[in-house]
Parts: structure tokens; C-alpha cells; sequence
């Protein structure tokens, strides 16, 4: 599987992605393609951005930039999915991890400033997530956290065929998309804090309707909206 990033910052990659789940498979099941936008500017400096019209504040990246970084990309192979990370797109949720995962070649253009000019994703008909209702900096973060999320549903990526059995956003012990139940592990006695003692019963029926109600609490206090 291959990621194209359209960035300012080409060295921001692989970055985190080196440390998480799948940075053992990086060049062996997924591959990274850095471009510099800055490389397609043609004006002094390498100028990339400029102010909006109508006015208002920041800078929009350019449209002449942005398309020649696009069009020199698209000559060179078919992209199955074009992705704009950016707060006015759809909530980023596990079940479009899950679907970008059968595309062979995703490319992403990572935006900053006041992001990019309107024609670039009307042109290319980029799709929009976003993975929060806050602002970043760039979409070199955002990005990072998508294949992150992309690439834990990869075949053969993570060894555990079972990691995402009973996940936050998964089926929980029957239930479909709630929140994960809480984990304990040994000592069994922490500062004077215990394990439930359900879950050293050995009474697996007991032990599992007790980690379904966990989840359900926990969705209800931190999620509600999911149970809707």
C-alpha cells in the first residue's frame, strides 16, 4: 500500500509512524512518497502562498502551486482515493479506516495557513475528513493519524489477528461501536486499589457481561452521542 504526501514539510515523515504499530512493515507492506510543494513554485523564493481575496486574515496556499505539485503526482500513476485533511471535512471514523483500506494508492495533500485555494478541491474532487472539531497547525498531523489508523486494518500488518476484537469503535463482547472497557493487569493491590475481583473469578460468563457493562458506562459518560 502506498501514501503520497503533497507537504511543505516533507521531513515531518514518517515521523510517529515509525513508532507505532506499523513502523516494522514501513517499506515492506506500505510505502511513504514525500513531495515538496514548495519544488513547483515558480515565484522568487519559492513562494507558495498569498493573501485571500475578499480579505480577512492568514494566507491561502496557491492554487497554480498546489495544481502543478497535483498534476506532476497524477501523471505518474493512477491514485485510487485524493484526501484533504481539514476542520470543515466529515468526522475521520474507524469504518472509513476500515473502508480506505481496500485502496492501493491514497494520496494526501496536507494544507496550511488559512489552507488551500477552494478550486483545488473542486478540481480535483478531494474528499475532506477531519479528526476532530479543533484547528492544527497543518495536515501533516491529521494525515499522520489517518494512515496510523488506515494501516492497523492492513493484512499482515499487525501479527495479533485478534487486535481489534473488543477496541474502542469495534464490537464490544456483542455490542457495536461503543467504547472499550477499562484494563487492569497485576499487582492485583495498588496503592490500596484492587482489581474487581470479577475478573479473577475465573467465571468467564461473569467476567464478560461485567466488561459489557463497563463499556456501556463508559460510552454513556464519555460518548453518549454513540449510543444514539
Amino acid at each position: 500500500m502506498k501514501f503520497t504526501i503533497l507537504t511543505l514539510f516533507p521531513d515531518f515523515f514518517p515521523g510517529p509512524l515509525d513508532f507505532s504499530l506499523s513502523g516494522k512493515s514501513y517499506n515492506k507492506l506500505w510505502e511513504l512518497e514525500l513531495v515538496n510543494l514548495r519544488d513547483y513554485a515558480t515565484a522568487p523564493h519559492h513562494r507558495v502562498d498569498d493573501k485571500p481575496c475578499g480579505g480577512g486574515s492568514g494566507m491561502v496556499m496557491k492554487a497554480d502551486v498546489l495544481g502543478n505539485a497535483i498534476d506532476h503526482t497524477l501523471s505518474k500513476g493512477h491514485y485510487d482515493r485524493l484526501i484533504y485533511p481539514s476542520p470543515r471535512g466529515k468526522i475521520f471514523k474507524q469504518h472509513h479506516a476500515q473502508d480506505l483500506i481496500q485502496s492501493k494508492n491514497i494520496l494526501f495533500l496536507c494544507g496550511r495557513y488559512e489552507g488551500v485555494d477552494q478550486r483545488i478541491i473542486d478540481y480535483y474532487q478531494f474528499e475532506e475528513y477531519s479528526i476532530g472539531d479543533y484547528v492544527l497547525s497543518g495536515g501533516e498531523i491529521a494525515a499522520t493519524v489517518m494512515i496510523d489508523s488506515i494501516l492497523r486494518h492492513l493484512p499482515g500488518n499487525i501479527k495479533n489477528n485478534h487486535v481489534h476484537h473488543d477496541e474502542s469503535f469495534h464490537q464490544i463482547l456483542g455490542i457495536e461501536n461503543i467504547l472499550e472497557y477499562p484494563h487492569y493487569t497485576r499487582p492485583l493491590n495498588w496503592k490500596n486499589m484492587q482489581v474487581p475481583e470479577i475478573l479473577i473469578s475465573g467465571d468467564h460468563k461473569k467476567v464478560d457481561e461485567y466488561k459489557r457493562n463497563q463499556a456501556l458506562e463508559y460510552t454513556k459518560k464519555n460518548r453518549p452521542d454513540l449510543l444514539e
